[in-house]
């Protein structure tokens, strides 16, 4: 069962949890938030352009993507200090990121200027532990919740318009290789017409003309299963590399992130809201987030 965590939020993505609290953004709040186990909100810094994934340093200090300008920003003492400019390698919205025991943080982007048209193949971003920015990847369709296992040696990403868990081996230099299909939630004929679809300019609404589940927000936990959060079936889902199915849960809303924490790592937390339309998601409060209790801790990075 469910339990609501917090309310009246516009937009919450990118939730983590540390130290006993759960971190998030507000995408049109233009915020960084805190809720601790008594449910206390508390701003961790305001990002004038957007924020989005987070992240800690191998040092403590807090990363967070600052979605329309394209950078990561460092927050210190309450203020934002650029971290790394990711501009020159992409001109799209950057958006979620994972950063590795290492440093290492690999960051995604939208593929496209307009919410959900005009979406294209697009890259995945690595920045090391001295700013420096490089692709590690290419030809992912909307790069979005991203994990690295336990021993560091895999990342596995969500491509939320080709509705697919890609999975990557992570190289001694961070460098990304040996490309793969872990889970494939569309079928395949489905993601060939939608791709033609798209070609020819038609975009579903969201909510409508997608029957199957797609990837946004995803968490890691010890059985080496992938939660997903899925704003298109409103569920979160866990998935077994191949592709199978162990667990599935309706959400009260739109699902559109996930992850593992609580005291034990066994709380799955979800963030929800009515839509992710820019419009319509900045001139609401339909955002909240919920809790449930599952089987198997967190494990991994985020």
């Amino acid at each position: 069962m469910f339990k609501l965590v917090a309310e009246n939020l516009h937009y919450a993505e990118g939730p983590r949890w540390r130290d006993g609290n759960l971190y998030f953004s507000d995408f049109f709040l233009k915020s960084v938030m805190s809720i601790d186990s008594s449910g206390n909100q508390k701003k961790i810094a305001d990002v004038p352009n957007q924020p989005s994934g987070l992240g800690w340093l191998p040092n403590g200090d807090m990363i967070v993507v600052s979605m329309l300008d394209r950078k990561l920003m460092k927050i210190k003492d309450d203020n934002l200090e650029l971290y790394a400019d990711l501009s020159n390698l992409t001109p799209y919205r950057c958006n979620d990121m994972v950063i590795d025991v290492n440093g290492n943080a690999y960051v995604g982007n939208f593929g496209t200027y307009q919410h959900g048209k005009g979406v294209t193949p697009t890259v995945l971003i690595r920045v090391d532990t001295r700013g420096n920015a490089s692709v590690v990847a290419s030809r992912l369709d909307f790069p979005n919740g991203t994990v690295i296992t336990p021993d560091g040696k895999k990342l596995i990403i969500g491509e939320t318009y080709a509705g697919r868990l890609t999975s990557f081996l992570i190289n001694k230099d961070g460098n990304l290789s040996n490309r793969r299909v872990w889970a494939q939630m569309i079928p395949r004929y489905y993601y060939f017409i939608s791709r033609c679809s798209r070609f020819l300019g038609i975009y579903p609404k969201e909510g409508s003309g997608m029957p199957f589940p797609v990837p946004d927000g995803i968490c890691l936990d010890e059985g080496m299963g992938v939660w997903v959060a899925s704003p298109t079936t409103s569920e979160v889902i866990r998935y077994e590399e191949g592709g199978k199915i162990t667990n599935r849960i309706a959400t009260p809303n739109r699902a559109y992130a996930c992850m593992l924490g609580g005291n034990e790592g066994k709380t799955l937390f979800v963030c929800t809201a009515d839509t992710s339309d820019p419009e319509e998601a900045s001139s609401k409060l339909s955002g909240k987030i919920y809790s449930i209790d599952v089987e198997l801790p967190k494990v991994g990075c985020p």
